[in-house]
């Protein structure tokens, strides 16, 4: 169903000591949700703690940043691990970022998964189940947000997890509906602007061929690493103001 609000997410804290993203503090006044990285791909306790409290003063929504234990490699390159070591990375980090959102009267509201991570769980159901299913162990309530496939329809029907079905700003989408991973190319401003517009008005969205697909949209992710994102995203908010995803849920008679 065509929705005219939307939920615009970053990732943040996504460095580690002296090695830090100005620029993530500037977008924040165009977004909805953050997604704060744990310290496992990226993210030291003074940065966590900079980004929770910069969150709490603009009542953004938080979420846990999880990935590989990975932080030379910033999280991008595949790890194979044993069920016990999924479950165990997922509530390390969840947990982490939980307790010190707790000790700033702050709570987190979902769990997103960071690049390698990312791209299995969006390829690999059993993957993204073991995921969902350490998240649920942790907190039925929090919400999982991945990539908008079947893979993730799948996970919310086996956990009864609520899912954000994400959408990539600014990656080019393959005719099969897969984000191109390789490419370097960001999506052009336009064309991103237009992508919102019609992932807002008609649940649909443009790939590789030129067709249109239908697409369930939740929260729209914007890359820190595309030079021009902060432009982006202003221009996105002259679109729409965006708003968290359990809100954009909220109807007169309650959630649904």
């Amino acid at each position: 169903m065509p929705s005219q609000h939307i939920d615009f997410n970053i990732d943040a804290a996504q460095g580690f000591g002296i090695y830090k993203n100005d620029k993530e503090t500037e977008l924040l006044d165009y977004v909805s949700s953050v997604n704060i990285s744990c310290g496992f791909h990226a993210g030291d306790p003074l940065l966590i703690r900079e980004f929770l409290l910069k969150c709490k003063e603009k009542n953004l929504t938080i979420g846990a940043h999880i990935g590989f234990n990975d932080i030379s490699g910033l999280g991008y390159r595949p790890m194979s691990l044993t069920d016990d070591e999924i479950e165990a990375i997922v509530i390390y980090q969840t947990g982490a970022l939980a307790s010190f959102a707790k000790s700033y009267n702050l709570v987190i509201d979902h769990v997103r998964p960071h690049g390698a991570m990312y791209k299995l769980a969006s390829e690999n159901l059993d993957f993204a189940l073991k995921i969902a299913k350490a998240i649920k162990k942790f907190d039925k309530w929090l919400n999982y947000t991945c990539l908008d496939n079947e893979i993730l329809t799948n996970v919310a029907d086996e956990t009864g997890l609520v899912v954000n079905r994400e959408v990539f700003a600014d990656k080019y989408y393959t005719p099969e509906f897969k984000p191109d991973w390789d490419s370097v190319k960001y999506v052009n401003e336009e064309d991103i602007l237009n992508r919102i517009r019609t992932i807002m008005f008609s649940s649909q969205i443009k790939l590789g061929n030129g067709l249109f697909m239908p697409v369930k949209c939740d929260t729209v992710h914007f890359d820190t690493k595309n030079p021009n994102v902060l432009k982006i995203l202003m221009k996105a908010n002259e679109l729409v103001k965006p708003t968290n995803s359990n809100y954009n849920r909220a109807e007169i008679s309650g959630w649904v």
